[in-house]
């Protein structure tokens, strides 16, 4: 498994590049426009062609591409794959001009399905409209990016796709702070920002495609094999590995009902959330998907297991110390990163506690990104979506219990329970199927991961004082005693599992 964990440590790295960016980003954005109406507007704005990108360049259609890319590359050749890229990106940009040009002519209607708390407010809900106006074309350019990116993944060129996400962030802060300021209505800035992201991401790839010599030539074939078994699985590839998106999109939904703030103390809580399912489950989704469609093409059970049970132990090892870490300093990164004169402290506060709600579901939200490749590798779209189907109608109750007493926060435990549903029954599948068979001592494993983690959690609590020293400390203060007892914590973790037995070639070997 060393070509995994180099590949692992590739998109891992890329992907830091682009979160540690999104938080510059984040912060810059906080600090020039801070948590009102307008930014509510932009969020849910931005949210929708936010959304596809999530599930199209981070899930759904990898899922339902690459095991038809290495079907053409291992077993028709190369022209045929030639002939097949061709066809698939002519006949995916057609959908989508039809797609973003329906979008938006229908943008009041989409606002008023995303955000209906906004029809309420008329200026408001027409600011929400022509910002969305603006984004929506991101989905036609973000969507013809992750077709390079498979491209380029499938023969494991994962270095320029991991990296390609941070141009968006880089793109967003100059907007932000140059743009900005030159225009009447300042958040436009941004929506300007998220369209010219777009169109640049996918130009920054096509050279890497040309190298490999699949600079595709567009034709509309929709009646191409290839084509038409790929749509066929989209679809229900959505379903399958976007249970916690959806549940995402459900937050901004319900959220637009409660008090103003709330859409964007859950879009900061859930940014800070998406940096480990970011760094850690989109890179193990990416590296162990072609591994795990080349063992299903060569009929390797074994190998296909002892992928998963890789997948699944840094999974465990890596997700549920950030959960701890999360859930403890809370508070005092939402201070570090975000209290301004826009970003006060009842802001702070207020997404702190979704912060804390939304850390439970990360262990559960990893395993996702790991186990739903496992069906669609053999092919199997149709068990993931059975499974994703129950997870969200059980979480759609679960969301309108907590909304009412627990508001915006409520919405974030919901998300987390609904992603902890459908991660048991995803296992539960693969385990009946004889497609997954544990091969490490799991329940050791466990233990040794339980106790590390809590015992970094009581070490962060006893460091990290009382509220009022965070918030009183100046940003630098803030900085430096945060990143200090992140390093402590880290130390603590990595220190107690070397003392309770677990060796690296426990994370390389598969046994």
């Amino acid at each position: 498994m060393a070509s995994l964990v180099a590949a692992f440590a590739k998109v891992g790295g890329g992907t830091l590049l682009s979160r540690i960016l999104g938080f510059v980003r984040d912060l810059t954005i906080a600090r020039v426009f801070g948590a009102d109406a307008a930014t509510d507007a932009f969020f849910v704005a931005f949210k929708i062609p936010n959304f596809a990108r999530r599930l199209f360049a981070e899930g759904a259609f990898s899922m339902a591409l690459v095991p038809v890319l290495n079907d053409y590359r291992e077993q028709q050749g190369r022209p045929a794959l030639q002939s097949f890229v061709d066809d698939m990106t002519g006949t995916l940009a057609a959908a989508l001009l039809l797609i973003t040009g329906l979008g938006i002519l229908a943008a009041p209607l989409l606002i008023l399905a995303f955000a209906p708390g906004f029809g309420a407010e008329a200026d408001q809900f027409a600011l929400a409209t022509m910002l969305l106006r603006l984004t929506l074309p991101y989905l036609f350019f973000i969507t013809l990016t992750a077709l390079a990116s498979a491209l380029l993944n499938t023969y494991e060129r994962f270095g320029v796709p991991a990296f390609t996400p941070a141009l968006l962030n880089i793109i967003l802060i100059g907007c932000a702070l140059w743009l900005a300021p030159r225009l009447e209505t300042p958040i436009l800035a941004l929506a300007w920002g998220v369209l010219i992201a777009g169109l640049t991401q996918l130009v920054f790839q096509l050279p890497f495609l040309a190298r490999l010599g699949l600079l595709p030539r567009p034709r509309f074939k929709p009646r191409d094999p290839g084509v038409r078994a790929v749509f066929r699985r989209l679809g229900p590839a959505i379903l399958g590995v976007s249970v916690g998106q959806i549940s995402l999109l459900l937050d901004t939904l319900l959220a637009s009902v409660l008090v103003t703030g709330s859409i964007s103390w859950l879009y900061y809580s859930d940014r800070l959330m998406e940096l480990p399912l970011g760094l850690l489950g989109v890179a193990l989704g990416t590296v162990i998907l072609p591994r795990l469609s080349q063992s299903q093409a060569a009929q390797d059970p074994e190998r296909f297991s002892d992928t998963l049970d890789w997948a699944l132990r840094l999974a465990l090892l890596l997700g549920l110390p950030a959960a701890v870490g999360l859930l403890v300093l809370a508070e005092p990164v939402m201070a570090t990163l975000f209290l301004s004169s826009e970003f006060d402290t009842h802001a702070v506060t207020q997404a702190a506690h979704s912060l804390m709600a939304y850390a439970l579901g990360i262990p559960a939200l990893l395993a996702i990104k790991v186990l739903v490749p496992g069906y669609y590798a053999r092919q199997d779209v149709r068990t993931p979506v059975r499974l994703a189907l129950i997870a969200l109608g059980v979480g759609l109750v679960v969301h309108l219990l907590l909304m009412v007493p627990l508001g915006h926060a409520g919405l974030a435990l919901a998300t987390a329970l609904t992603a902890a549903l459908n991660a048991v029954l995803l296992l539960r599948g693969l385990r009946r199927s004889g497609l997954y068979r544990p091969r490490l001592n799991w329940r050791r494993l466990l233990s040794q991961t339980v106790l590390a983690s809590l015992s970094m959690g009581f070490v962060l609590h006893w460091g990290i004082g009382v509220r009022a020293d965070w918030i009183q400390a100046d940003s630098w203060t803030r900085i430096l005693e945060l990143t200090g007892w992140i390093l402590a914590g880290g130390l603590v973790y990595v220190t107690l599992l070397l003392v309770a037995g677990l060796r690296p070639r426990d994370l390389r070997e598969c046994r």
